[in-house]
């Protein structure tokens, strides 16, 4: 038998309960659609899906129903792909360096949220969201298709009593081979790696067709994509090529760092080499402002709903937080927020990979399903346009996977990971928060019923 954490197979395997849609032949009528490209929306169309995969697109006066349909009305409705988010975890921050496991509450609410496809960006726990996988792909369990990342790459130097200090380049490479035979599709370095057990990690991962992502500070952006990495976390909040005195394998601290990067101009001969370089090699960008903004004094607090689904003791620790956060008015906080947003911004004009993920630590309030929906927002607010902010939550990630075949837009032949929202994003990117229908592989879920059913469990148990 799985073993999948036996809150997630209590609650769950009754999956029926959340499920509102579920026949062989669904027409939505009627409906806008964003399909994930960055196309204009359009306007007034019919989505017939038949047996999981989208099997018609098109003008809702011209596209039949076929004979048999469970007819949907999408009036005033519009249909975006599944989120593909790209640094999610499923654990939530409990204080003193302890990552508890949320799987139980935090798969249902990924897919409560709209994200139908995630890649976790580090395990703590690596065999129960290995088994939580399984689950989820056997039907026992509400959650969204994972891609496993196994356990944190790292040296020595990182108070977190989970995470494993890699002993040197042969540890690195057998820790690789050993989470790869076991299953994981993705691996994490992380601060204190060195060059070396960076190379061979990304060269033992590469050599089994699987990938490498970084939240770094030892090693700089431009090391990691010279020696092929394939994905570096954080935007650039993360990068200390600038950073003073940097020295080799060494971090310098992510504060001395981010203001060395922040005090430069985007447009810059230097900067503009530095981003050409990391998209020359192909180097994906994860954003994840999510878990930025909380540091930064003005920006708001987590929504009601995030707040109503964490424990009263995890909410008072994180609004606890949150104050002291609004205390300093200095400003420096939000100058550097934005320069970071305008590296990410150009990095997208540059013709860069930018992915979109949560990453739910910090000090609390980044919870899974709410917020990938501010994830979105937060990509209007730092410049891009709705339709731009969609394709990199969705077929951005999905193209990362390798899947953009499958996922990640909204065309005929696709499987059917679908949002349906009450109102229009395109004309108010918060109407992302206004979800109805979750469709997995053509099942409808209901995101208010599945939000509702965990109240008060994220937070220390």
């Amino acid at each position: 038998m799985s073993l999948v954490p036996l809150l997630a197979l209590a609650a769950f395997q009754a999956s029926q309960g959340f499920i509102t849609t579920r026949a062989p032949i669904i027409a939505i009528t009627q409906v806008r659609v964003i399909d994930g490209t960055g196309a204009a929306p359009l306007e007034n169309q019919t989505i017939v899906i038949r047996d999981g995969r989208i099997a018609e697109l098109g003008d809702a006066a011209s596209t039949l129903i076929p004979a048999g349909a469970e007819v949907l009305d999408g009036a005033g409705r519009t249909i975006l792909p599944g989120y593909v988010m790209l640094h999610e975890h499923m654990y939530y921050p409990a204080g003193n360096g302890m990552y508890p496991d949320h799987s139980g509450s935090f798969a249902p609410l990924y897919l409560a949220g709209g994200t139908t496809t995630i890649r976790t960006g580090g395990s703590m726990v690596p065999y129960s969201d290995l088994n939580l996988k399984l689950g989820i792909d056997a039907g026992r369990v509400v959650g969204p298709d994972i891609d496993v990342t196994g356990p944190y790459l790292n040296g020595p130097g990182l108070p977190i009593p989970a995470v494993k200090g890699l002993r040197d380049v042969d540890d690195a490479r057998r820790m690789v081979a050993f989470w790869a035979d076991e299953g994981v599709t993705n691996f994490k370095a992380y601060m204190q790696i060195s060059r070396e057990q960076l190379k061979a990690a990304i060269d033992e991962a590469h050599r089994r067709g699987l990938k490498v992502t970084g939240h770094l500070c030892s090693v700089t952006y431009t090391e990691a994509a010279d020696l092929g990495i394939d994905n570096l976390e954080h935007g650039f909040f993360a990068a200390t090529d600038f950073a003073p005195g940097k020295t080799a394998d060494r971090c310098p601290g992510a504060g001395p760092a981010k203001s060395a990067l922040a005090a430069r101009d985007p447009k810059s001969p230097e900067i503009q080499d530095w981003l050409r370089h990391l998209v020359m090699k192909r180097v994906a960008i994860t954003s994840t402002l999510t878990v930025m903004e909380i540091s930064v004094p003005g920006q708001p607090e987590a929504s009601a709903g995030a707040l109503e689904a964490m424990t009263p003791q995890a909410r008072e620790m994180y609004q606890r937080s949150w104050r002291r956060v609004q205390q300093d008015t200095t400003g420096r906080a939000q100058r550097e927020y934005q320069a970071m947003v305008a590296l990410e911004r150009e990095f997208v004009r540059l013709g860069g990979l930018l992915v979109a993920g949560t990453d739910p630590t910090g000090y609390g309030g980044v919870v899974a399903g709410y917020a990938n929906q501010r994830m979105v927002e937060l990509l209007v607010e730092g410049g891009l346009t709705a339709v731009e902010a969609i394709r990199i939550a969705t077929l951005n990630g999905a193209g990362y996977l390798g899947r953009e075949a499958l996922i990640g837009s909204v065309a005929v032949g696709k499987q059917a990971d679908l949002i349906l929202i009450d109102g229009n994003p395109a004309a108010d990117i918060a109407d992302v928060r206004k979800v109805l229908t979750v469709f997995k592989q053509g099942v409808g879920y209901d995101s208010r019923a599945i939000f509702a059913s965990v109240k008060g469990t994220v937070g220390w148990q």
